[in-house]
């Protein structure tokens, strides 16, 4: 879809709108191997106010940090920043064990010479993409630090042996953090001053409903708002400490509503999607529960969508 008109449904500024034109006619892709990296979104992000901070700290060559728990959509709006001002991305999944070979490159024989594997850190910043670094505080600080030069004022990266490279105008970084995850750890304080942080949202009953009408056209405007509502009753009960996060999974929602439309009976798809993403006995029941002051007990596929 075109996002530019998205943006204005959306109620973005029209001065921002105009500012993401002029820089995409700055910087017209024309390397088609790179058009195939401009993401197309199966999500949308829906959210007046984050968009435009996101979108002007990127017109303005910040790189971005989204914060949030879970079901925040920062992933989805990391994808649809890269698809609106049409820049190729890359994506880097941080872990234990990433290290500078990972995201910079490394040395590897081919065609009996020494020659640089370009790493996804390097490739945005030649080409101008934008690079998306998922959970970024999974990794260990110190593999980080062949990012600071990369992040500032420098924009550049040094690889030993090679040339001095100085990152494409266009290059933007958007990482994303998750906290409270097994495995993460405190955001080095250096690393961290180099991103512009947006703290995430929980989604609102009205953008949910947008995303579950547009990912499933014929569901019915009731259930919608009941399904929609039902996930914003599983936020309350978690944000209580009446539930863990675990059951708090819209990407679980989405499958259950899948599951409904290809003819599994409702409830049942629903503990596939929600109730046993917890493995607590009791806190499964109080999800059912959950679940029952929303929903029928029989609930057929003809109930729930044209």
């Amino acid at each position: 879809m075109d996002m530019l008109e998205f943006l204005r449904d959306e109620g973005v500024s029209a001065d921002i709108t105009a500012e993401i034109e002029k820089f995409r006619d700055a910087y017209p892709e024309e390397d088609e191997t790179l058009r195939r990296r401009v993401p197309d979104p199966r999500y949308l992000y829906y959210g007046k106010d984050i968009w435009e901070e996101a979108i002007t700290a990127i017109l303005c060559g910040e790189n971005l940090l989204l914060v949030g728990p879970k079901a925040t959509g920062k992933n989805v709006l990391a994808e649809n920043l890269a698809t609106v001002f049409g820049r190729p991305s890359w994506n880097v999944s941080f872990y234990i064990n990433t290290d500078a070979a990972t995201l910079l490159g490394t040395d590897t024989f081919e065609n009996g010479a020494v020659q640089l594997r370009k790493g996804p850190i390097y490739q945005c910043a030649e080409t101008g993409g934008f690079g998306v670094l998922d959970e970024i505080n999974m990794a260990k600080n110190e593999s980080l630090a062949v990012l600071h030069a990369t992040l500032d004022f420098r924009r550049s990266i040094d690889m030993p042996g090679y040339e001095r490279i100085p990152l494409h105008d266009a290059t933007r970084f958007i990482a994303t953090m998750n906290y409270g995850y097994a495995g993460t750890r405190e955001l080095n304080e250096a690393l961290a001053s180099r991103f512009v942080v947006i703290d995430m949202p929980a989604i609102t009953t009205e953008g949910l409903i947008k995303l579950l009408k547009r990912e499933f056209p014929s569901l019915k405007g009731v259930y919608a708002e009941q399904f929609a509502g039902l996930f914003q009753d599983i936020q309350k009960k978690c944000d209580g400490g009446e539930l863990s996060t675990k059951p708090l999974d819209l990407r679980g929602l989405l499958a259950a509503v899948r599951l409904m439309r290809t003819g599994l009976e409702g409830n049942r798809a629903l503990d596939l999607g929600l109730v046993n993403k917890s493995f607590d006995d009791f806190e499964r029941q109080l999800v059912r529960d959950v679940i029952r002051t929303r929903l029928p007990e029989t609930l057929r596929r003809e109930d729930v969508f044209d």
